[in-house]
């Protein structure tokens, strides 16, 4: 493989992949277009096209790609976006020395996990209404249970984490 083949994808004139940075401050910058390249290229690998876009809350680099055509739902399942996030995340790391926490979105993937995510805690909610002292929600990842804290802080309710590694989860009380 010569260094031509692993140039970043955005230098290909025939690429229809595109990067649009909105609100992306200087030290963020290069996290995000690190982890904008390495997604270019695996898109270019599995010859799909998307459009990225780059983002910045809260000090975290969000990265959101999008088609018109649907062809990214192959790669928009929550467990392959988990994945695929890991891995830009190392890319990310293996350029800069730092940890990367940049969130990773793929066809909205991300919006379709909070509609469920919000699904979850209006059921647990429900149940603690109906008398129940406590409600449970399924293992999740840190981020997926920051999400449920703070919709169960909107709803009036509490909540911790409680459990270790991939069992970890969240707990609904009153």
């Amino acid at each position: 493989m010569t260094e031509q083949d692993i140039a970043p994808v955005e230098q290909d004139t025939a690429d229809d992949t595109s990067v649009e940075q909105d609100g992306v401050d200087d030290d963020a910058r290069d996290e995000a277009d690190i982890a904008a390249d390495y997604i270019e290229e695996l898109l270019d690998i599995c010859d799909l096209d998307g459009d990225i876009e780059i983002e910045e809350r809260a000090g975290r680099v969000y990265l959101s790609v999008s088609d018109e055509g649907g062809a990214l739902r192959v790669l928009s399942k929550p467990d392959t976006v988990s994945a695929l996030q890991e891995l830009t995340r190392m890319a990310v790391q293996a350029e800069t020395g730092e940890f990367s926490r940049l969130i990773l979105d793929v066809g909205g993937s991300r919006d379709a996990r909070a509609t469920e995510l919000q699904r979850l805690v209006d059921t647990a909610v429900e149940r603690i209404e109906a008398g129940a002292p406590t409600a449970a929600l399924p293992p999740m990842s840190s981020y997926e249970r920051k999400l449920v804290h703070d919709l169960v802080a909107e709803k009036g309710f509490h909540s911790e984490s409680e459990g270790e590694g991939r069992d970890r989860h969240t707990v609904v009380t009153r």
